[in-house]
């Protein structure tokens, strides 16, 4: 399989990091109103399902069967992609503390530089592993994790679960599509993963608490509908379809590792709409990402030999 150009998919991999980021900024005055993770994040998940739909439809030109032939690349993305790991993380914030958890679940780049030293049996190039420690530098700057709470091994352990989650997450969309479009597999991951989070969230495992309450928001207060309107469509919508298009195009590796953008795109939304500091080490960690991901775009490799460009669920195949 030929890939696209590396350009033009680190370009739509940079849009997914800052439509993803955006989440946490807007998001975070709907948890101060009383909603609980669990349930902003269902309904988030599953107005971006229902925004793509009509879209995944028109994409597919009436090729059901080609959606049919994907359905465990589907299944993967809905149960593990999008349900699963957001549990395992919201699970993991409620026992250890954020910054740990973001930064745990983060690492998922690294998971997959050891995952295809594993699948190969070859060592990554220097590079390759110059700009993981690098990158992973930047991402403890950017994150800032404390180390002033007791150590919480389920805690620990739920952040863990999170990172493979991530990373899974990268290699099925990395996956090639054979003819899905990357619209519909976003569109039909996330409304599968919403009703599953509803299921959780319903079934009482998690907090499941909503507010009609209006939000402070843009120096006054707006209606609660307004930030998970555009968390769906903007940080869920085109988020996750960019996300796929970009990991398509791009390998799972070098996705993953752009997809730490999203971190320092959170940080700068955080400073930009809700006033929280922007420090100086914060600063030079998204610097430091920007130079990891600089050594891993510049290794020299085939395609053909990108873990994402084999695939991962044999049941895809016609």
């Amino acid at each position: 399989m030929t890939r696209p150009s590396t350009s033009l998919g680190l370009v739509i991999a940079l849009i997914a990091a800052a439509t993803f980021g955006l989440s946490g900024a807007l998001a975070k005055p709907l948890l101060e109103s009383g909603w609980s993770p669990a349930a902003a994040v269902t309904l988030r998940v599953l107005i971006g399902g229902i925004v793509l739909a009509p879209v995944a439809v028109i994409a597919l030109h009436g090729r059901w069967a080609t959606l049919w032939r994907a359905r465990w690349r589907v299944l993967a993305m809905a149960v593990i992609g999008v349900a699963g790991t957001q549990l395992a993380y919201f699970a993991a914030i409620e026992r250890i503390p954020v910054g740990t958890a973001v930064l745990i679940e983060y690492m998922a780049p690294l998971l997959l530089v050891v995952w295809a030293w594993a699948r190969s049996r070859r060592m990554p190039k220097r590079v390759v592993l110059v700009g993981s420690i690098v990158a992973l530098a930047g991402l403890i700057l950017v994150v800032n994790p404390t180390g002033s709470v007791r150590l919480d091994v389920l805690g620990l352990t739920l952040a863990l679960t999170a990172m493979v989650g991530c990373a899974i997450y990268y290699l099925v969309a990395a996956q090639p599509s054979e003819g899905l479009p990357a619209v519909a597999l976003a569109g039909f991951g996330l409304l599968l993963g919403g009703v599953l989070l509803g299921a959780v969230g319903l079934s009482g495992l998690v907090p499941f608490t909503t507010s009609t309450a209006d939000v402070a928001m843009f120096g006054g207060t707006v209606p609660w509908w307004l930030p998970l309107i555009i968390i769906g469509v903007v940080a869920t919508a085109i988020a996750y379809s960019t996300s796929i298009a970009a990991s398509e195009m791009l390998g799972s590796r070098l996705a993953s590792f752009v997809g730490l953008l999203e971190v320092v795109a959170a940080t700068f939304y955080a400073w930009l709409l809700l006033g929280e500091q922007l420090t100086g080490p914060q600063l030079v960690g998204g610097l430091l990402i920007l130079i990891g991901i600089g050594f891993v775009r510049s290794e020299k490799t085939d395609a053909a030999l990108e873990p994402a460009s084999v695939p991962l669920l044999e049941s895809n195949r016609p």
